[in-house]
């Protein structure tokens, strides 16, 4: 590769409606083309309403896409270019995919906005980017397949939760969450509760937690069975266990969205409440700088400048 032709960072996100007027077409995207039902539909539309109607992770993965440029830029400029792309909503993969190609980029680093590793993720993504890709053999993939321990990542969770624990009057129980995937998964020994396992060890022995809890959370809807327990599962185990406060952390988004706004902040808080307990969750890390640099230090790290 030239010096002049800079690493792509093709930067990916699941994407989001950017109002309702979009949710249609969006949630007929995850569908992969499927209309869902007008019932579906509704009860989709409704949760974005009761968040505002609309979710900031747009406008989250876009400041954290400039925020990486700009860290790149700062340890060598215009070796790096990052285009944020994303799943189901504009700009889509394929289309950033093709943009990357045409600006002459040889080499590209693949990086999901997801930390821990599973084929549902980074695989799926990267299969909207494959036909493009087999368009052009001479260039180079270089997937960043997990960084769930990575150091600015950890770090950045574990001042949210210090920070929350020192604002709360009651020790609470704390259960880490992250998204349920369909549980076929595991007959192909998918990594993915594995990654997340050693993430709640990492961050628990970092916190000294003497015990924490683990639970999954926004399962799709359907026939599939979908990996648990769910938050709405655990909260009352750990209250039959004595807690009276609880304090959530979501390992697996780094962002702002309907997951966090309403699975975790409206209906866990709300049966949090029922039970009689106090409900706090950790601030979504964002655009954090810590975070942005451990990301950062992922790009070098696939492209050989960092051990």
């Amino acid at each position: 590769m030239r010096p002049t032709e800079p690493v792509g960072v093709l930067l990916m996100a699941y994407g989001t409606p950017r109002n309702l007027g979009e949710v249609e077409a969006y949630f007929t995207h995850i569908r992969r083309g499927r209309r869902p039902s007008d019932e579906e539909l509704e009860e989709l539309r409704e949760r974005y309403r009761r968040i505002g109607g609309t979710s900031p992770l747009r406008a989250v993965t876009e400041a954290q896409a400039a925020s990486l440029q700009t860290a790149l830029d700062r340890r060598a400029a215009g070796r790096f270019r990052v285009y944020l792309a994303m799943k189901h909503a504009h700009p889509f993969i394929p289309d950033v995919t093709r943009r990357m190609l045409r600006d002459g980029v040889q080499e590209v680093v693949a990086l999901v906005l997801a930390p821990h590793e599973s084929r549902m993720i980074l695989d799926e993504y990267l299969e909207y980017a494959a036909p493009v890709l087999a368009e052009h053999p001479g260039v180079r993939l270089s997937p960043v397949r997990t960084w769930h321990l990575n150091p600015g990542y950890l770090a950045a969770l574990e001042g949210r939760i210090r920070k929350a624990l020192g604002e709360l009057a009651d020790p609470p129980a704390v259960i880490f969450t992250a998204h349920s995937l369909p549980k076929r998964i595991l007959e192909w020994n998918d990594p993915y509760p594995d990654r997340l396992r050693e993430t709640c060890e990492a961050l628990a022995a970092r916190l000294r937690l003497p015990r924490w809890w683990f639970a999954y959370q926004s399962a799709g809807h359907g026939t599939i069975p979908w990996l648990g327990p769910d938050i709405l599962e655990v909260l009352p185990e750990v209250r039959a266990e004595g807690a009276r406060a609880v304090l959530v952390t979501p390992i697996g988004f780094v962002a702002d969205n309907l997951e966090i706004l309403y699975d975790l902040d409206i209906e866990a808080a709300e049966r949090a409440r029922e039970l009689g307990l106090a409900f706090r969750r950790t601030e979504s890390l964002n655009a954090d700088e810590t975070l942005i640099e451990g990301l950062a230090d992922e790009v070098e790290r696939a492209v050989g400048m960092r051990a």
